[in-house]
């Protein structure tokens, strides 16, 4: 059996295609996929399709191959894993399912900062994954500088393929397989795209450890003065949509890396969620949304009017919209920003329990990230009837390689290091969880970021919440007093003390995974939660 090096690789593929159709721009390849005949346009320009049986990803058909480099490094109980032998056999079968289609090929770079750089070459039978991620990675020679040495990557995309469980290792016939040592990746199985940016990241969240880079699963924006800051935060939490600010020039969406230097982006576009979006709540991402070249995943299409409707969900609500950071109004020259003044996590709190900001101490925010708490809602998922607690470490669990304590303390040395302050926001649910109480507004979250931001809560009144230890302000200009007090917001505060317990017992249940760490500081008091 072949084993293939990235150039032996990428020269088969590129050999056995009918046609290789190499870095092609968008106009180019929304022509291609028009022609393929798997994706309508709408009205705008924007390129709709649909991902069939996925519209999300599929964490437990990831794979990372168990090998000397891996072995003891890999967070095992994260992923699965697969032997050497049942990758290159996935890998050969993957590469001989494109013998005699179309190959669209398209060489890209992965990290803003060329001290931190990888070169990308994804090959796919398919336009519009070539489109999808030539609008989300770096497009060499706009805007960021290629380095002396880049750390390749080859990503073989078999959307058509089926994988077999008994040659190839996988649980299904859908695989997202990683060789970490060549950097191979092969996804099969699935027309999710999101597949494809989400294998770079775990590449990069593997890889960037040893060299002294924290990977992020965050957003991350500049201020007037050039401060920089980063947003955490699970799907729904708004992390899209709050770093998304036309006074503070975005570096990116979704993935950074944190070095010595300063903040870089991984990407070169946005993911954005689209359900229920609207002009006047995000308007840079309506406006982006409706771009030529714009990849728009499952948004339902009017027939007549061929606008896209982003209030239907009949398809997932899983909605995004793909588009270049270059469509948007105010972003940082060279995706790059200085060390961060401001670390932000976000989460959506169904039970109605944590106040909308609270101030965290580095022992604190240590805690979060690792816990990286928000909370599913009744009807997002098949069988789902009250709130359920999510935890995802590092606010990215299905993306990262190492366990989750190496991610944690490179934070602590960071925080400490940089000083950044940091913050806790709800931008879930309060006066009651979901179903009796009402969700924080978005006028509310925004006026309390910015005092945060801004250096305004600083010098503000704080009190300590019993329960959780952190400090929450007293009195915000512009804000309902009552508000950042969550207890008075409830008809029943009795209630609402023993939905707090509730909640902080299930932090406390979900930290035991990490043994002595469970005892450290900075979560809610075991004392109260054990009652």
């Amino acid at each position: 059996m072949p084993q293939y090096d990235h150039p032996t690789l990428r020269g088969r593929l590129a050999k056995q295609a009918t046609t290789l159709w190499l870095n092609e721009d968008a106009p180019a390849l929304v022509a291609h996929a028009l022609r393929q005949g798997n994706a309508v346009q709408s009205a705008d320009g924007a390129l709709c399709v649909r991902t069939g049986a996925f519209t999300g990803r599929s964490p437990k058909d990831k794979f990372i191959v168990r090998d000397a480099l891996t072995e003891t490094r890999v967070w095992w109980s994260n992923c699965g894993a697969m032997n050497p032998n049942q990758f290159d056999a996935l890998l050969e079968d993957a590469v001989q399912s494109l013998q005699g289609e179309a190959v669209f090929q398209q060489n890209l770079l992965a990290g803003a900062d060329p001290r931190h750089q990888y070169e990308v070459t994804v090959l796919t039978p398919s336009a519009w994954h070539a489109l999808f991620i030539r609008n989300l990675l770096i497009r060499p020679g706009e805007g960021v500088p290629a380095g002396e040495k880049q750390m390749p990557v080859t990503i073989v995309h078999a959307p058509h393929f089926k994988a077999d469980p008994a040659r190839h290792g996988s649980r299904t016939e859908t695989v997202i397989a990683l060789d970490l040592s060549r950097n191979i990746v092969v996804i099969a199985g699935t027309l999710y795209a999101g597949e494809i940016k989400k294998s770079v990241f775990s590449v990069f969240n593997f890889h960037a450890p040893h060299h002294g880079v924290l990977p992020m699963h965050c957003s991350a924006n500049l201020g007037p003065n050039g401060d920089t800051a980063l947003f955490f935060g699970l799907s729904g939490t708004g992390k899209t949509t709050l770093s998304n600010d036309a006074g503070r020039p975005l570096i990116g969406d979704d993935e950074h890396g944190w070095s010595d230097q300063g903040i870089f982006n991984l990407e070169g576009g946005c993911y954005a969620k689209t359900i229920r979006l609207s002009p006047e709540a995000e308007p840079e991402i309506y406006a982006a949304s409706r771009q030529f070249g714009t990849v728009l995943e499952n948004v339902v299409i009017d027939p007549v009017s061929k606008l896209p409707d982003f209030n239907d969900v009949s398809l997932t609500e899983n909605t995004r919209a793909a588009y270049p950071l270059s469509v948007l109004p105010s972003i940082a020259k060279g995706s790059i920003g200085g060390t961060p003044r401001t670390v932000v996590f976000l989460t959506a709190d169904a039970f109605g329990v944590l106040p909308p900001i609270a101030r965290l101490t580095p022992e604190q925010a240590v805690y979060h990230f690792l816990s990286g708490y928000t909370a599913k809602v009744a009807g997002t998922e098949r069988g789902i009837i009250e709130p359920q607690a999510t935890f995802s470490a590092c606010f990215g669990a299905p993306f990262i390689a190492l366990h989750p304590t190496v991610y944690g303390n490179m934070l602590a040395d960071k925080l400490q290091s940089s000083g950044a302050s940091t913050w806790l926001i709800n931008t879930g649910w309060t006066g009651g969880g979901y179903g009796t109480g009402k969700r924080i507004d978005i006028a509310s979250t925004r006026r309390l970021l910015n005092a945060a931001l801004s250096g305004e809560l600083d010098k503000a009144g704080m009190r300590i919440d019993e329960l959780f230890g952190f400090a929450v302000p007293l009195l915000v200009q512009g804000v309902d007093t009552r508000l950042l007090t969550p207890r008075l917001t409830w008809d029943d505060p009795q209630a609402y003390d023993r939905q707090a317990l509730h909640l902080a017992g299930l932090f406390r249940a979900n930290f035991e995974k990490f043994g002595d760490l469970a005892q450290a500081s900075g979560g809610p008091s075991l004392a109260q939660a054990a009652e």
